[in-house]
């Protein structure tokens, strides 16, 4: 099976699960810190399953010497579970560091509005590569465009991490490693997936208007300038 074949396979795998609630017989692995159960057949080599499981955007390892361990421990509850800072994480961690709490409802809004956010970035993908999800393109067939758009998803929600803790250094350089790898693995599009992380930075910003964009530029660049280092 080819790079192409096992990420479509693997999206689909993904999407069952995501979208239906499926539960497969077989291991965890991690995708872009994305949980999701493989079939006991092996669909993948050995090399992209370990790499699925080592790949890893966030870290806050970095963090101890602004954030108490408790406050650390919401941030990382919520990557653990692969989701966005509930209202409830956000009220705590302003309670445990009120000087957060600046930006939480940037956070709330951009979390709100992911769908639209993430369908604005994926309209400028298409626009800039109109012939990526046709055959022959590099995000065909659909369920691995498909893949591509969840990854935005994700990426916005690492965005939000580091927002929401006023640090920008919220970024795992071991993780990030692995998923250039894995990317690499799969034949991932990445001038595509540039495109889209800048499409989701430039439809965030503007819809945030109590804030100059100069202010919350640094949290979407950090993630930009790593996913430009894997070309």
């Amino acid at each position: 099976m080819n790079s192409t074949a096992r990420y479509a396979v693997f999206s689909e795998k993904f999407s069952q699960i995501r979208d239906k609630g499926t539960l497969f017989e077989g291991m965890t692995v991690q995708f872009l810190s994305v949980p999701v159960m493989t079939m006991t057949q092996p669909q993948f080599s050995d090399r992209v399953l370990d790499l699925i499981q080592k790949a890893r955007i966030v870290s806050f390892s970095t963090w101890h010497d602004t954030h108490s361990a408790e406050a650390i421990q919401r941030f990382q509850a919520a990557d653990d579970e692969r989701r966005y800072l509930t209202d409830e994480d956000l009220q705590q961690i302003t309670a445990i560091a009120p000087d957060s709490s600046e930006l939480m409802s940037i956070v709330q809004l951009l979390r709100d509005r992911v769908t639209e956010i993430v369908d604005e970035a994926r309209a400028g993908v298409l626009e800039s590569f109109p012939d990526i999800t046709e055959p022959g393109g590099g995000l065909y067939p659909a369920e691995r465009a498909s893949a591509c758009w969840r990854d935005f998803w994700h990426f916005l929600r690492c965005i939000t991490y580091g927002i929401a803790g006023h640090r920008a250094d919220y970024t795992s350089p071991e993780g990030l490693h692995y998923m250039q790898l894995l990317y690499q693995e799969l034949q991932v599009p990445l001038d595509a997936m540039v495109v889209g992380l800048e499409g989701i930075k430039s439809a965030s910003l503007k819809r945030i208007e109590s804030k100059e964009p100069e202010t919350l530029a640094p949290y979407f660049d950090q993630l930009i300038e790593q996913l430009k280092q894997f070309r």
